[in-house]
C-alpha cells in the first residue's frame, strides 16, 4: 500500500517509532504460535497473521503512524483482509485511529488534521472513501477508479 504524498524524509522520521510488539498490543493482538493474531480464525489454510504493512507519517504531524494487516476469510469474508491504522500521540502512546474489513488505499485528498482519505477496497466495483472528521473516519463518498459511483 502506498501512501499518497509520503516523502522519504517522513519515512525516515518514522522507521524507529515503535517496536512491532507495541503496535500489535495497542491494536489488541495476542502473540500465538502462528504469530500476532486478533481474528479468531479456526485454523484455515488461507489465514495470515498480523503484519506491520506500512509505516510513515501519514498525516504530516511529525509523529509515526502504522498500518497492520491480518488476513482471513473466516473473519473478513471475501475481502480476506482486516486493517488497523495506528498513530503515535503527543505523549508517545499509540492509538488505534481506524480498523475495518477491507484493503486500504490512502488517497491524495485529505480530511481534518491532514489525514488522507482512505478508499477501502474489496469485492465489487464501487468502494467507500472514508474521511477523517477529527474524531473518526466516516463515509465521505463512493468511488471506482477515481470516479463517483453508487
Amino acid at each position: 500500500m502506498a501512501v499518497a504524498g509520503a516523502s522519504a524524509e517522513s519515512a525516515a522520521i518514522t522507521t524507529a517509532g515503535a517496536s512491532d510488539d507495541d503496535l500489535f498490543r495497542t491494536a489488541g493482538f495476542s502473540r500465538t504460535a502462528r504469530g500476532w493474531e486478533k481474528c479468531e480464525d479456526p485454523g484455515s489454510v488461507a489465514y495470515a497473521p498480523g503484519e506491520v504493512a506500512q509505516r510513515g507519517d501519514f498525516n504530516g504531524d511529525g509523529r509515526p503512524d502504522a498500518v497492520i494487516y491480518e488476513g482471513s476469510t473466516a473473519c473478513a469474508g471475501m475481502t480476506g483482509n482486516v486493517y488497523t491504522l495506528l498513530s503515535q500521540q503527543p505523549d508517545g502512546a499509540w492509538k488505534v485511529i481506524d480498523e475495518r474489513i477491507g484493503l486500504p488505499r490512502f488517497l491524495a485528498t485529505k480530511g481534518a488534521g491532514g489525514w488522507p482519505d482512505i478508499e477501502v477496497g474489496g469485492p465489487g466495483f464501487c468502494f467507500p472513501v472514508l474521511r477523517w472528521n477529527g474524531s473518526e473516519y466516516a463515509l465521505n463518498r463512493r468511488e471506482y477508479e477515481g470516479k463517483p459511483c453508487s
